[in-house]
């Protein structure tokens, strides 16, 4: 409440300065959401498109897988995915936005030469090699959309805590400080006319007082010799 704070001219200035304080921080704020706003936005188009490039290439790839199990059978394509299925390696860099960190996971080729697959040129048939090919290039697809889901849930999650301390802000802070300052602005105004008024009345007094010493006075110098 207002009316618990102490009204001088000390929490005046002190409240002034807040509130400007206040204000600025809404700005800088403000202006940090609209630049992840972008961003986000950005990043839903990066994610759109990589959703889509998953679906294609999820829908290329059992294709080949089922030609492959077709004709070459079950057990042949369990053999084969049995071989060196090797590592999969990303890259993680800390990008800044307004102090955010959102970070930025680039995938590496994932795409590998056959003998790196471990299999057999000699031993295994082309519609194998291939379906392996395109769960590879599947397998990026899925990395693509993880990085793009990453960035989007860490800078939705800042836009909502950038947007709670905006509202705070606005709606609970920086009313309640220009509550306060009227608070106070008005208490010393009433001081002020309260003290203009007793100073009033003090000369009057005073005038009143020396309206009736004045004949006192003049009789006297009229006495004198």
């Amino acid at each position: 409440m207002a009316e618990t704070v102490s009204p001088t001219r000390m929490n005046l200035l002190q409240r002034r300065n807040t509130l400007r304080v206040a204000v600025q921080g809404v700005d800088l704020l403000k202006r940090k959401r609209d630049a992840l706003v972008a961003d986000f936005f950005k990043i839903v188009r990066e994610a759109l498109a990589a959703r889509e490039r998953l679906t294609a290439a999820a829908r290329e790839a059992y294709v080949f897988l089922s030609l492959a199990k077709a004709v070459e059978g079950k057990e042949t394509l369990e053999a084969a995915a049995m071989t060196d299925r090797g590592e999969v390696l990303v890259d993680i860099e800390l990008r800044n936005v307004w102090g955010t960190k959102i970070p930025e996971v680039g995938v590496r080729n994932v795409r590998r030469p056959l003998l790196q697959r471990g299999h057999n040129p000699t031993a295994t048939s082309a519609r194998t090699i291939e379906s392996a090919a395109q769960f590879e290039e599947l397998l990026a697809a899925i990395l693509q959309v993880a990085a793009t889901e990453i960035k989007l849930k860490k800078i939705g999650e800042e836009i909502k805590k950038t947007t709670r301390r905006v509202n705070a802000l606005e709606q609970v802070v920086i009313p309640r400080i220009r509550g306060e300052i009227r608070y106070i602005a008005a208490v010393l105004e009433q001081r002020a006319r309260e003290d203009v008024f007793r100073l009033k009345r003090i000369k009057k007094k005073l005038e009143a007082k020396e309206r009736r010493a004045a004949p006192a006075a003049n009789q006297a110098r009229a006495g004198g010799p």
